[in-house]
Formats: C-alpha cells, sequence, structure tokens
C-alpha cells in the first residue's frame, strides 16, 4: 500500500482556465439577478446614483453567495468540478462558511490594483481596462510565485485550492 500523495497545487494556466470558465458562469447569475432587480423595482436606465450602488450591492452579495454556498457545501463550483480542483481547509477537509465568508471578501485583492487606479485617475475606459489587467496579473503572480503557488487570500486563511 503506497503512502497518500499531497494533493498538488494548480498551475497558473489551470488556474486562469478556470477562472475564464468561472466568469462566464457568473454572467449567467449577474444578468438573472441584474434582470429581477430591474425588473421587480421598475428600474430603467439610465440609474440614478444610488440605484446603481444599490444593484452593485445586490450583484456583490449574489456573486458572494454562489461562491459561499459552493465552497462551504463541496468545495467546489461548477467551474471547479469541471477543472478538477477544490478549495481545502488547513486539514485538508472542507472549509467552513464563515472561511468562505472570508475567502470571498479577500479574494477581491486581485482586482484592488484596477479599482484604486481607475478611483484616483478616471481616465479613458481603454486605460481602465488595462489597469484593470496589468493590476490582477500581478496580484495572481504575487500569489502563484510562492513556495506552495497559492493566491495570497489562501495563505492569509490557510486554505489551499489542489487538484484532484
Amino acid at each position: 500500500m503506497s503512502a497518500p500523495s499531497t494533493p498538488r497545487p494548480p498551475g497558473l494556466w489551470l488556474r486562469l482556465a478556470a477562472m475564464t470558465y468561472e466568469a462566464v458562469l457568473l454572467f449567467g447569475v449577474v444578468f438573472i439577478v441584474g434582470y429581477l432587480v430591474l425588473a421587480l423595482a421598475q428600474w430603467t436606465y439610465p440609474l440614478q446614483r444610488h440605484q446603481r450602488w444599490a444593484l452593485q450591492a445586490v450583484l456583490f452579495i449574489a456573486i458572494g453567495v454562489y461562491f459561499v454556498w459552493c465552497w462551504s457545501r463541496g468545495g467546489q463550483t461548477l467551474a471547479m468540478k469541471t477543472w478538477r480542483l477544490r478549495v481545502v481547509g488547513p486539514d485538508g477537509g472542507p472549509i467552513s462558511w464563515r472561511t468562505a465568508v472570508l475567502r470571498y471578501l479577500l479574494a477581491w485583492h486581485l482586482i484592488a490594483p484596477g479599482v484604486a487606479y481607475v478611483a484616483l485617475f478616471q481616465t479613458h475606459a481603454a486605460w481602465d481596462i488595462v489597469a484593470f489587467a496589468v493590476g490582477f496579473i500581478a496580484m495572481l503572480a504575487a500569489g502563484i510565485a510562492g513556495r506552495d503557488g497559492q493566491l495570497l487570500h489562501d495563505r492569509w486563511l490557510g486554505t489551499r485550492v489542489v487538484r484532484e
């Protein structure tokens, strides 16, 4: 009988593939929730500032519910199942819903540089997109470059994304 092997962290390309598929799935979640909010509240474009903030808050919560539910129930979103990835705690077991909430909130650090750039400089939309991409890649690289191959929010919480 062989000793159990330590699960390997996924490589950069596998993570990017899973994130891309996750973005496609989240488009559907955001579309449905956004449509429901706009229809139920009878809001039309252009939205007023308070309506835009309310819609963004609802979408932030809806996306969070999706991730927290998936991570705390089985450690996998649909995209993670497809790419055979799983979020595990320090002991290799499932994570609690509290840890999943913290992981969701801390994961937003990946776009923090882009948000800061847009908030501070408010340049042309093309430069905003470039700033988001560069900031995301920098934060992703900072996490992947570590000895354990995990992103910063996983290191902070002691969670890991592993390949099955």
